[in-house]
């Protein structure tokens, strides 16, 4: 049978959602605790990848497997053996044909950025920072030329292993909570580190480097060597993958608050 499974981790302490050969990644964690409950060896296979050190509200798997065991075996079992950084936040049998990363529609990322002149304590690991005061204005007209369908080469890291750079931006838009800015980007898929570089690009406009109308010319220009370099991992946090309705999942979406 195949169980999917939303889950949620912190990821600072882990060298990003792969699985590695010293088994530092959160893919390694998950297994490791599956197979405990399970009783057999278990390969999951992931809606997306994240890198070092960043974040997940909600990161959707799923695996095979011949043990038959309650939806709360998959959630209060698995999470019994994970590190309190990673946690299960539900479990539901699927069709076999259901698959985490092909059947996604959709996958939505928030980037937290905190604009202040000292760095965040409480929030080291957990949000982006920059000193300088950024004019927000600038910044959410450089967004907007950021929407729809792009060949996003300029934002595109060097191994990046995609076999195309052009995807459907449908969401990229600007939110400020006091000091925290909250970049919010949702589309078909995403390029290895286009979040992080594009967020580095929006900042650069907002320091006053250049005007909005430079995102525009980095997206007709295709050159990532044209483009700032690639903002910190620590704000970015996969926030939801849309997925069919014919599937009935519980809920696959989830939303930064910052109180």
């Amino acid at each position: 049978m195949r169980i999917a499974l939303g889950v949620e981790y912190n990821g600072a302490p882990y060298c990003g959602w792969q699985s590695q050969t010293d088994a530092c990644g959160v893919q390694d964690f998950v297994e490791d605790a599956i197979a405990k409950i399970a009783k057999h060896p278990i390969r999951i296979h992931a809606a997306g990848r994240t890198d070092t050190g960043v974040h997940a509200m909600m990161q959707v798997v799923h695996f095979d497997t011949v043990i038959i065991r309650p939806d709360t075996a998959w959630v209060r079992g698995v999470n019994a053996f994970l590190p309190a950084t990673i946690r299960v936040q539900w479990a539901k049998e699927v069709e076999e044909e259901f698959h985490a990363r092909f059947s996604a529609m959709q996958r939505s990322y928030q980037y937290v950025l905190l604009n202040h002149p000292t760095a965040p304590a409480i929030n080291a690991l957990q949000a982006g920072w920059y000193h300088l005061p950024l004019n927000v204005s600038d910044m959410q007209e450089a967004i907007s030329y950021l929407q729809g369908k792009h060949d996003f080469s300029a934002f595109r890291a060097s191994e990046c292993q995609a076999k195309s750079p052009v995807k459907n931006l449908q969401i990229a838009s600007i939110q400020t909570h006091g000091d925290f800015l909250i970049f919010n980007f949702t589309a078909n898929a995403f390029l290895q580190h286009q979040v992080r570089n594009m967020v580095g690009a929006l900042v650069y406009v907002g320091n006053g480097k250049y005007p909005p109308e430079f995102i525009k010319n980095l997206l007709e220009q295709k050159d990532r060597t044209l483009s700032p370099p690639t903002f910190s991992p620590n704000g970015l946090y996969l926030t939801g993958v849309q997925y069919d309705a014919k599937w009935e999942l519980p809920n696959t979406q989830r939303t930064l608050t910052l109180i």
